[in-house]
């Protein structure tokens, strides 16, 4: 597979002919992905995919938020991989294409958010630092930037640079705080409430484009929730007491560990954000410049207008992103950023 430096309007212009760019270039591109398995905690099959150039030398590794598979990131890996990245991505345990733990694989659920940490641990170790690239940057999203932060905390050496999209350290709940940690202690007694879907949750199901909280691109939401319509083995419905008990735990844990970090860190942050209390954001960019380290720009970097999915937005948003990211990463790979095939919008 070869890569090649996009037009300078293809980030601001993809939505207009988006079909198109759909089922022409980054399907040819999809069908030359690279799948892999291997074991994570318990045996539990942990699946990720590659998309490799021997022209690269370097890589970056994504971690997805919750309900999310590599399926669904075809078109960030194509961005990045035409500007110069081999792109790595896995499917978190009990989601995408990796082993479920529950016996209803709608339910979504850890039995504890460590497990998710010590895969992305053993991904990193088996397969990406034995294929030895040069340079190696990571990027999350989500419920994978709260992974990829407790990761860095252990192992600060393991990337060059990391790029935080939305980070799950604080969720926005339905309730007030005191509340909800009432009703998840109790649950967490109750094995058969515990295990079961959060209130006000259930099982996948499509909604339309118009009650969604995540993007505002119609295109790229409706080509998501295709893909899932498409193949119900991805279809993971709402996450169990336990799962949101687990989650909060690990955000207010990711905050606590960030004197840890010493990675040069990119926070990107969504102006609209109704799934992440942003919040958390700054209480995290401040205990970095406590410890001495502070992320670039000393706090969040907002996208103003964005929903939570800040690499499925609009084009506008979508490309104030990306190069803000490809800018972050060249500046700490040595690379000068305009010479590294970032679009200028």
């Amino acid at each position: 597979m070869t890569s090649f430096i996009l037009s300078p309007d293809e980030w601001l212009t993809r939505e207009t002919h988006f079909a198109a760019f759909a089922t022409g270039p980054l399907l040819d591109f999809w069908r030359q992905r690279q799948e892999g398995e291997f074991s994570g905690v318990g045996g539990v099959p942990i699946r990720f995919v590659r998309f490799s150039s021997s022209r690269h030398q370097r890589v970056v590794v994504i971690s997805p938020g919750r309900i999310e598979s590599y399926v669904k990131y075809p078109e960030v890996a194509y961005d990045l991989f035409h500007c110069g990245y081999d792109v790595m991505i896995l499917d978190h345990r009990g989601q995408g294409r990796s082993g479920r733990l529950l016996a209803d694989p709608h339910r979504g659920h850890v039995v504890n958010f460590a497990d998710y940490v010590e895969d992305f641990s053993r991904f990193y170790q088996q397969e990406v630092a034995p294929l030895g690239y040069r340079q190696r940057v990571a990027l999350a999203h989500s419920m994978g930037g709260a992974i990829l932060a407790q990761f860095l905390a252990r192992q600060p050496q393991a990337f060059d640079a990391a790029a935080l999209c939305a980070p799950m350290f604080g969720i926005i709940l339905p309730m007030p705080g005191w509340m909800a940690s009432r009703i998840l202690n109790w649950a967490e007694k109750h094995p058969g409430i515990r295990d079961y879907y959060a209130v006000g949750t259930g099982q996948w199901r499509p909604l339309p484009y118009v009650v969604n909280m995540l993007t505002h691109s119609r295109e790229r939401y409706r080509r998501a929730v295709r893909y899932y319509a498409d193949y119900p083995e991805l279809q993971l419905g709402g996450p169990t007491y336990h799962w949101v008990r687990e989650s909060i735990l690990a955000g207010q844990q990711a905050i606590a560990g960030a004197a840890q970090i010493t990675t040069p860190l990119l926070l990107l942050q969504a102006s609209e954000d109704r799934v992440v209390d942003n919040r958390s954001h700054r209480a995290f960019c401040q205990a970095l410049s406590d410890a001495g380290h502070p992320c670039e720009g000393e706090k969040p970097r907002v996208i103003n207008g964005a929903r939570h999915e800040i690499l499925f937005e609009r084009d506008a948003m979508r490309a104030e992103a990306l190069n803000a990211i490809l800018r972050f990463f060249a500046q700490h790979l040595g690379g000068n950023p305009t010479a590294d095939n970032s679009i200028r919008g």
